[in-house]
């Protein structure tokens, strides 16, 4: 494990808390909400920081990685839904069809913003179908669990899977940067230390 991979993967994590958040209290970390819609965007950064702005930035995805990681008896909901999600990417880097259209619907995505601004209803709905006609299609799906009453509500469920089709985008950037499932069965402990590091940095840096 390195701080490379410990940031992708708290991104990752970050995106899969914000989904359980607006599942279950139909409304989230609204700082961490448009960090990971903004990092859906930055598919040309030149470091892993650069996809999330600055590590403050991810404060949520850290806390959250080093809960899963040390508390045995936190909710396990969050963990799995980003093995789900990496295990979609696996399945994602297989389709090089499904790839190009997200590619192109994130260019339409991007030309919505300059009309209704980045965290519109406007935008959020067109990544939400984004994410419908192209990872929703792949095994295996992300199950998001939660208040019935806030996943009938279109406007949440639209924020939900924009949520994952970020968690998605991590995945994919932890990939890139040599992330492989199972390190986080072997480099648990070592990973939640680079988490603890990064996220004490990122505090004394914001004051």
């Amino acid at each position: 494990m390195n701080e490379e991979r410990v940031l992708a993967l708290a991104g990752l994590f970050q995106a899969t808390s914000l989904a359980q958040q607006l599942a279950n209290q139909g409304r989230c970390d609204e700082a961490a909400f448009e960090t990971s819609v903004d990092s859906v965007f930055r598919i040309d950064a030149d470091s892993v920081v650069g996809v999330y702005g600055r590590t403050s930035a991810l404060r949520l995805g850290l806390r959250t990685l080093i809960t899963q990681l040390e508390d045995s008896s936190s909710d396990m909901a969050v963990t799995r839904m980003a093995i789900t999600v990496m295990r979609l990417e696996r399945t994602l880097a297989r389709h090089g069809n499904l790839r190009n259209d997200l590619q192109q619907g994130l260019l339409a995505a991007q030309r919505q913003i300059d009309h209704f601004g980045r965290y519109s209803p406007q935008v959020i709905g067109r990544l939400a179908a984004l994410y419908v006609s192209t990872l929703s299609t792949l095994k295996p799906r992300v199950m998001v669990t939660g208040n019935p009453q806030m996943l009938r509500q279109e406007a949440i469920v639209e924020r939900v899977r924009t949520s994952l089709l970020a968690a998605v985008r991590s995945a994919v950037l932890w990939r890139q940067v040599g992330g492989r499932q199972w390190q986080l069965l072997l480099h648990r402990k070592q990973c939640a230390m680079l988490a603890r590091g990064l996220l004490t940095g990122s505090t004394l840096d914001n004051g």
